[in-house]
């Protein structure tokens, strides 16, 4: 079965960094696509940044310059990814999912529906 984990959340002043990494096992194809969205209560559920399994990424306009997502160097499967946030802003402030499915078009990379599984989720808060 697949699996997804998501971890590294926390609290952080604003102007402040936190790395999210997500780590997906289990796939029965090779091509693995993997992305972060977030929610808060109320409001849709965001993509947030996304990657293919050739290195396009893909961010939504209010974390781009921020955000970079990228597969982590010693997964050579490409089912490894790490958010690295910088500058992190007051609205940032969600629970942070890991999304991955079959790579299909570069431009799904933030469409939710494109994504089969989710892990659970980790909180990122950013306050003073």
């Amino acid at each position: 079965a697949v699996e997804v984990v998501e971890s590294g959340g926390g609290s952080v002043q604003p102007g402040g960094s936190l790395t999210l990494s997500c780590s997906g096992s289990g796939f029965t194809y090779s091509r693995v696509c993997l992305a972060f969205f977030r929610e808060v209560p109320g409001k849709e559920r965001e993509g947030v940044a996304g990657i293919d399994v050739d290195g396009d990424t893909k961010y939504a306009e209010s974390v781009s310059g921020r955000f970079t997502i990228s597969h982590d160097s010693a997964d050579a499967a490409k089912t490894t990814v790490h958010l690295t946030m910088n500058n992190l802003k007051p609205e940032d402030t969600a629970m942070y999912y890991c999304a991955a499915g079959e790579c299909t078009a570069w431009w799904l990379l933030l469409n939710k529906l494109n994504f089969p599984y989710w892990g659970r989720g980790t909180q990122v808060t950013v306050s003073p």
